[in-house]
Formats: C-alpha cells, sequence, structure tokens
C-alpha cells in the first residue's frame, strides 16, 4: 500500500480519490502578507476558501495539491484547519515556484544546502510543524529559460525527490530541454515530474508536449478556466474553446495516461485580485461539460482526476544517489 503526504499526515494512496494537482489555497508574491487588503480581511478569506473547498467536496473531490511554495503565501497551519473543516485532504508542496520569485536569503545558497532544505520539509516537517510535504515545486523565471538559481533548484529537487521518492510538479513547461537534461544528469526518471502549464496561452508547443509524454514525463492542462472571454483576463489566458481543442489532441495522441488537469485557481489570491470566479470549481462545472459535449467518456475523467494523479503522488522508494551527493547530503 502506497501512501501520499497530506497536511494531516500520510494517507494510503486508496484515500486520494478525485484530486485537482495544481491548486492554491492563496498565492502571493513574498512581502504579499504585508498587503492591507488581505491582512484586514482574513475572516472573509477563510469563509471565502471554505465555501470553494466544500463545493470542491460536492462536486467529489477529495484531495487538493496546494502548489504555493516557500515564500508565496503557503501556511500549514490554516491549510491543516481548513482540512479538518472540509474533509479535503490538502497536499503542501515544498521547493520554489520560480527563482526570481524566491526570497533573497536563497538566491546565493548551493545545490547542497537548497536539498537539504527541500528533504527536511518532505521528511520531518514545514514551518516548524510535523506536517510534511507531499511534492516538490519548481519554475522558470520571467524570459522563458532556467536562469542560474533555476538550475540550482532543478538539481536540488531532483536529488530530494531521489532520497525522499516524492514527485516534481514544475511551474510552466517552459525550457524544458534544460530541465530534461538536468534531471537525467541526476539519474531522476522523468516519470517522476509533472510539467505543468502546457496549457499556458503565451507558451504553447505541442511538440514540446509530445517529446515530454514519450520520455514517460507527466503534462499538466492545469490553467484551465483562464479564458480569454472572461473580464480582466490575464496575459496568459487564451480561448475556451481553443483549450478545449487543444486538450483533446494531445488525448487523441494516445496520451491520456501522461495527462492531468487542474485550475490553477486561487481559493483567496493574495496580494492581487485573481481572476474572478475563477476557482477548481470550474473544471467540473464549465470544462467537464465541454469535454462531455465532445464525446469524451467517464472512464477519461477517472483516469484524469484519480488513476494518474494517485501514480504520480505516490511516494516512491528513495534511490541511491552518488557518492558525491550522499556525502553533502549528510554534513
Amino acid at each position: 500500500m502506497g501512501k501520499i503526504n497530506t497536511v494531516l499526515g500520510p494517507i494510503p494512496t486508496e484515500d486520494l480519490g478525485i484530486v485537482a494537482m495544481h491548486e492554491h489555497i492563496g498565492f502571493g508574491l513574498p512581502g504579499c502578507d504585508l498587503d492591507t487588503q488581505w491582512w484586514k480581511k482574513p475572516e472573509e478569506a477563510f469563509e471565502v476558501t471554505l465555501q470553494k473547498l466544500r463545493r470542491f467536496r460536492e462536486h467529489g473531490g477529495k484531495t487538493f495539491v496546494d502548489c504555493t511554495g516557500i515564500g508565496n503565501g503557503r501556511d500549514i497551519e490554516y491549510f491543516q484547519v481548513l482540512s479538518r473543516r472540509t474533509g479535503v485532504h490538502i497536499v503542501a508542496v515544498t521547493g520554489f515556484v520560480a527563482a526570481d520569485s524566491a526570497l533573497p536569503y536563497f538566491r546565493n545558497k548551493s545545490v547542497e544546502y537548497l536539498t537539504g532544505l527541500l528533504v527536511h520539509e518532505i521528511t520531518v516537517g514545514i514551518d516548524g510543524t510535523d506536517a510534511k510535504a507531499g511534492a516538490i515545486k519548481v519554475g522558470v523565471s520571467r524570459g522563458g529559460k532556467l536562469n542560474e538559481l533555476d538550475k540550482r533548484i532543478y538539481r536540488a529537487a531532483a536529488r530530494a525527490a531521489l532520497k525522499t521518492g516524492a514527485p516534481i510538479i514544475t511551474h510552466l513547461c517552459v525550457d524544458a530541454e534544460t530541465a530534461i537534461d538536468i534531471f537525467n544528469e541526476e539519474g531522476l526518471p522523468l516519470d517522476r515530474i509533472l510539467f505543468g502549464h502546457a496549457d499556458d496561452g503565451g507558451y504553447l508547443d505541442e511538440t514540446r508536449d509530445s517529446k515530454i509524454a514519450e520520455l514517460g514525463g507527466y503534462v499538466g492542462f492545469d490553467t484551465i478556466g483562464y479564458d480569454s472571454e472572461v473580464e480582466n483576463a490575464p496575459y496568459w489566458s487564451r480561448p475556451r474553446q481553443d483549450r478545449v481543442e487543444h486538450f483533446l489532441r494531445f488525448l487523441d495522441k494516445g496520451y491520456l495516461n501522461r495527462a492531468v488537469v487542474s485550475a490553477d485557481a486561487n481559493c483567496c489570491a493574495l496580494g492581487w485580485p485573481g481572476l474572478k470566479g475563477h476557482s477548481v470549481n470550474y473544471l467540473f462545472e464549465e470544462f467537464f461539460p465541454d469535454l462531455r459535449k465532445a464525446g469524451v467518456g467517464e472512464e477519461v475523467f477517472e483516469q484524469l482526476l484519480v488513476h494518474t494523479p494517485a501514480k504520480i503522488l505516490t511516494m516512491q522508494e528513495p534511490r541511491l544517489v552518488g557518492v558525491k551527493e550522499a556525502v553533502a547530503l549528510s554534513e
């Protein structure tokens, strides 16, 4: 029996149920906790978040993967309260959304230091709690290329994944070749990586996505709901039907077992307005009906929401790392 780390402790894989693989209780850039529109309304934010998570539960959702990295509004004790109140399993991550949003404290840290940090949060706990991270978050800085800190974080994430058995979830599939090279150099199989935001309107590349799938990686169509038709749509939005057709093309290539879907929505955005009305529940209320109209069967939804997320999130047996890395991690 496998296990998954949640903020209330490990659970058996069989208890995961329907999973939203890339979501946020609340996301903001470092300093968002000082924003006056946030800290004056904690009760309102709590109620809004409760409503969205309870609605998710009504749709059959059971597990919510919060991909908020270090310094971006991650609050484990808050997550624990929400999980107890709603009955939704919440999986927290360690790692960073991208190097250019990492706190300055981490900017000059070595691969060895970063590896130790990630391993600690997966095996010991986060922020002084005993709640362990269930996945590792990495990302790509502005400009669409991994910068030097991004590369150090990716290398540290690969080593931590090998040492702990946790999966990696990326913010964006951009510069995937560089990322794949790093993972290969570190000896991490791509079946432990979910390359996120393949459907992001600013970075579409279907050839890239097919290559990731062919190499054994997972491809996240996980900005569902950021549609250009909605009011104040962000720059990464795209037409609703265009997104549906893109996803269907990926399935038609035979890659159902390499795909996941999610909304990358905030229950309550921190320090920025977010997208009004957007939540994880867009999946159930808008996107899945669109897919059903296109002839997608229920067995496809079960694979996307239950079987593939369980395969990704289940902690694997730790793998041996090189002698040099093992010595560094023990220091």
